[in-house]
């Protein structure tokens, strides 16, 4: 290890502060303290130290995603493979045509979104922040697996410039970048992002191949296949984007965001509640097939679980109060159901939910901070009253 400090420091010469390369520092110092420890500390203030800071918090997301993204991989191939008569079924067989799918999306992702955070961290001369390492995985995740090289590339660039650094990079944006790298794919290219082709891979190709969703198939009013019950969408075997289709996974993730205290709880819950209890209330009504869906089936298909363990609980664009974390889960929720069962033409709800909440986070936040300090000036007030007495 001492070998590699070494020749980073070496590396690093020509763009200390005054030496020729010094305007591109960040980039440099990106590759520095990716590897290691920021050399500095504050030099003034009160300040809490601890061993937790932006890097680790994102690799700990990252390490939580990696379960759905495996299946995810695994999945791709095995929706292709197990419509085709006399295929491989072997894991390996699959695993790799599902590989051979998603690492170039992830490829893309990647090289597009830190090229455009490294181009803006030069120009403001200032570091680059490791935000997008979480940003750089999800948004491959969210989109179906044949997505056009070119049309995820132009998503992640708007996801970032206008999404991200337009409000001044990492911590400061509204949205949730991932989820809006998959909203402007929707609207400036819906065709590739919805319909009944595009879920599986080749499906668009391969005459024979069906690319359709559970919800995509009960929007339509069609009947569901035996194979796609309950349990095999909790294991994750049904069409869908990349990362969402296995709850199982996901909630593996989720225990290792609760668990390290990165992922808030408060969310996860109340979103689910939320869905829940409004998807029983369509139950009990139950005029369409959206409608008579179970709710426990709402929980498992779609981007549901996907959504609110790692888009949901974004610690930027969520709400930050306690009481707020569970009023925003509620209706993410709530918003999530009502977007399925009232829009065919969409029967996802849970991106527009999340992002419709962002917006209304702060709004959230504003409220119950004013509603803490309206009770504790009743509470000083009525404490007065009885020392008066």
């Amino acid at each position: 290890m001492k070998f590699l400090r070494d020749k980073i420091d070496q590396i690093k010469k020509p763009f200390e502060k005054g030496q020729k390369f010094e305007k591109f520092a960040p980039a440099i110092n990106a590759l520095d303290t990716f590897l290691y420890v920021p050399n500095h500390t504050t030099k003034h203030g009160a300040h809490i130290r601890d061993a937790v800071d932006l890097k680790r918090t994102m690799i700990t997301v990252v390490l939580a995603l990696i379960p759905a993204l495996i299946f995810g991989i695994y999945n791709a191939g095995y929706q292709h493979f197990i419509q085709i008569e006399g295929s491989d079924m072997s894991f390996g067989n699959l695993f790799f045509h599902g590989l051979w799918k998603v690492l170039p999306m992830i490829i893309v992702s990647y090289a597009v979104g830190l090229g455009i955070e490294f181009a803006f961290a030069i120009f403001r001369g200032h570091e680059v922040n490791e935000g997008y390492l979480v940003s750089g995985l999800l948004i491959p995740m969210v989109m179906p697996v044949d997505l056009p090289l070119w049309m995820l590339a132009i998503s992640v660039a708007f996801a970032v410039i206008i999404g991200k650094e337009a409000f001044g990079g990492t911590g400061m944006n509204i949205f949730n970048p991932a989820l809006l790298a998959r909203a402007f794919a929707f609207f400036a290219y819906p065709t590739f992002m919805s319909g009944d082709k595009i879920w599986v891979s080749d499906a668009t190709t391969i005459d024979g191949v069906s690319g359709e969703t559970i919800l995509g198939a009960l929007a339509n009013g069609k009947e569901l296949p035996a194979q796609w019950d309950f349990w095999n969408s909790f294991i994750g075997l049904i069409p869908g984007s990349v990362g969402e289709t296995s709850v199982l996974a996901i909630l593996i993730g989720a225990f290792v965001l609760i668990a390290t205290g990165v992922g808030s709880w408060k969310i996860m819950v109340s979103g689910v509640v939320g869905a829940a209890l409004t998807a029983m209330m369509f139950n009990a009504v139950g005029l369409t097939a959206l409608m008579n869906f179970d709710w426990t089936n709402h929980l498992v298909v779609g981007g549901f679980a996907f959504g609110i363990v790692f888009m949901a609980t974004d610690p930027v664009s969520a709400a930050q109060t306690d009481k707020g974390k569970i009023i925003y889960g509620l209706l993410i929720g709530f918003f999530s159901i009502m977007i399925r069962v009232f829009n065919p033409a969409y029967p996802e709800g849970v991106m527009l939910a999340i992002l419709l909440m962002n917006t209304l986070a702060p709004t959230i936040d504003y409220f119950v901070v004013n509603g803490n300090i309206a009770k504790r000036k009743r509470r000083l007030a009525q404490s007065k009253q009885l020392k008066s007495a």
